[in-house]
């Protein structure tokens, strides 16, 4: 059984209900070799033969799969109808949806959501193809309204995530390299039963000083060395979820107390704009809006704009689709105008360059409320000195 398909799946026809479309329909092959990035989601497992996954606003919950996976359909016990086939899924898929008899059909294509984009070209012959419209909206919608399970999976993700960085912080020291710190990192994740939220290569990043290139690199060679800031980038994968935090420690030089004030003000300036951006998340507001006042604090303190979106949808993946907090630039399309919805979970993870010292980058997970914004993990604001 698996509650959070069966959440999805009760989402997903509401959904379809407050947006007046018809039928959602997500329809795949050989998923293991490509499958569509919202099964996992309503479904759970791979597919092998050509297989649909049928929700109505008027609220059936319908697969239609080859007779080989129609037991695994049943113990998810998220569909009211499973219908199997041996031959060909034309016929029974034919007569489900003139059944239906809808007059929209919502299927997955894209233009500015990956995870909305999984119908591949090959499977878009169809008789149907003028009631055709797409299902992006919807697909924002089902991963982006995080459930109550969803959120405490994150949170939990979070805790062991703090756990692993309280680690790091004791452990590592002066004289170290980059990597040595990350192999340690690796190997209480390894301890803690998680796995990276993104390419283990670059996961964790650990920058020390003002040569280490920020970025999905992953920790090099580069020595830590006192009078260097180093900067954290890393999450783990727990029970299927991800989180993607960002923190910040200065080595202490010979004789000091405290950090060198550029480095104190580039970290204070972080703060604020971390700051600014949650006391302007609410729901209804599009997501540029939160990223412009982030992106104000720092600009307004005489630095240059970080040239990234102020935060993404955090959940299953890392980057996980829908809209986000970030600038009207054509690399993200239409994503920063998408509006914030309570239950959508996002980073907010400003940054700048203190020359000399090296990268100041905070990211904090959040949960948006219905009136405002909560912190999923406990937001650093104190600059960590060693």
């Amino acid at each position: 059984m698996n509650s959070i398909v069966q959440e999805k799946g009760k989402q997903a026809v509401e959904i379809l209900k407050e947006m007046n479309i018809d039928l959602w329909l997500t329809f795949v092959r050989e998923t293991s070799a490509g499958g569509d990035p919202i099964l996992p989601l309503i479904y759970g497992h791979d597919l092998t033969w050509h297989s649909a996954v049928i929700f109505s606003k008027s609220g059936e919950r319908i697969i239609i799969l080859g007779s080989l996976e129609a037991e695994a359909a049943r113990r998810t016990e998220a569909f009211d109808e499973i219908l199997p086939y041996d031959q060909s899924i034309k016929p029974v898929l034919l007569e489900t949806i003139d059944r239906l008899n809808p007059s929209k059909i919502a299927v997955n294509y894209s233009v500015n959501d990956v995870h909305a984009d999984g119908l591949s070209h090959g499977l878009e012959d169809t008789p149907y193809r003028g009631l055709l419209v797409s299902a992006e909206k919807i697909i924002a919608a089902v991963r982006g309204r995080k459930t109550p399970s969803e959120v405490e999976k994150i949170k939990q993700a979070v805790e062991t995530t703090d756990m692993i960085y309280k680690k790091a912080f004791e452990y590592m020291q002066p004289g170290m390299t980059e990597i040595e710190v990350g192999r340690f990192m690796w190997d209480q994740m390894d301890k803690h039963g998680v796995t990276a939220s993104w390419e283990k290569a670059g996961c964790p990043a650990v920058n020390s000083g003002p040569e280490s290139k920020v970025g999905h690199g992953g920790p090099t060679e580069i020595f830590l060395e006192r009078g260097h800031i180093v900067h954290f980038d890393f999450g783990v994968k727990q029970d299927d979820y991800c989180s993607d935090i960002q923190r910040l420690v200065y080595l202490l030089k010979q004789g000091e107390t405290k950090a060198p004030e550029p480095v104190q003000r580039g970290f204070d300036t972080i703060v604020k704009a971390v700051q600014a951006a949650m006391k302007t998340i609410k729901p209804g507001i599009p997501g540029w809006e939160v990223d412009a006042a982030a992106r104000k604090v720092v600009t307004d303190a005489g630095y240059p704009e970080f040239m990234y979106g102020t935060g993404h949808q955090l959940g299953r993946t890392t980057h996980d689709g829908a809209g986000m907090l970030g600038p009207k630039w054509e690399r993200y399309g239409e994503t920063p105008d998408y509006l914030l919805e309570p239950g959508q979970v996002f980073t907010i993870e400003p940054g700048l360059a203190v020359p000399g010292y090296g990268y100041i980058g905070l990211e904090e997970d959040i949960v948006v409320t219905s009136n405002g914004a909560e912190f999923i993990s406990d937001p650093q604001t104190e600059l960590i000195l060693k």
